[in-house]
């Protein structure tokens, strides 16, 4: 498991997510700083949580390589609003050089985001 409020994540407010066994999760509290105009967490914070959290599940199943997204697809299911977030992340399939995964984006029970990714798998 790794929990560190270094780099990037720590610009918007989130520790590393605790990854292992190709799985992640990620809880960050979402404040007026992560909201769009119109009210709402701001699609760019959501696909950035996203992101993060399937980049340390893939990760945490890569045997030595680095992971960098190739491919990121975010479906908005509804409108998030300040308070606590819930990201997951879990590898779906791996193949020699890419690898991908899905992740999910829930407050209070609900689902906000689903999430797919490929990342490609880059040798040490």
């Amino acid at each position: 498991m790794t929990h560190s409020n270094q780099g990037f994540p720590a610009l918007i407010g989130a520790d590393a997510p605790a990854a292992g066994n190709g799985e992640a999760r990620l809880e960050v509290e979402v404040d007026e700083r992560h909201l769009n105009p119109a009210g709402a967490v701001h699609g760019g914070m959501l696909a950035t949580l996203v992101d993060i959290t399937m980049g340390a599940a893939v990760r945490s199943a890569a045997e030595g390589e680095s992971a960098a997204t190739s491919q990121l697809s975010v479906t908005y299911l509804r409108p998030g609003k300040p308070g606590t977030l819930v990201v997951t992340a879990t590898v779906r399939k791996r193949g020699e050089s890419l690898t991908v995964c899905e992740a999910d984006v829930a407050q209070d029970g609900k689902s906000l985001v689903h999430a797919l990714a490929t990342f490609a798998l880059i040798d040490g």
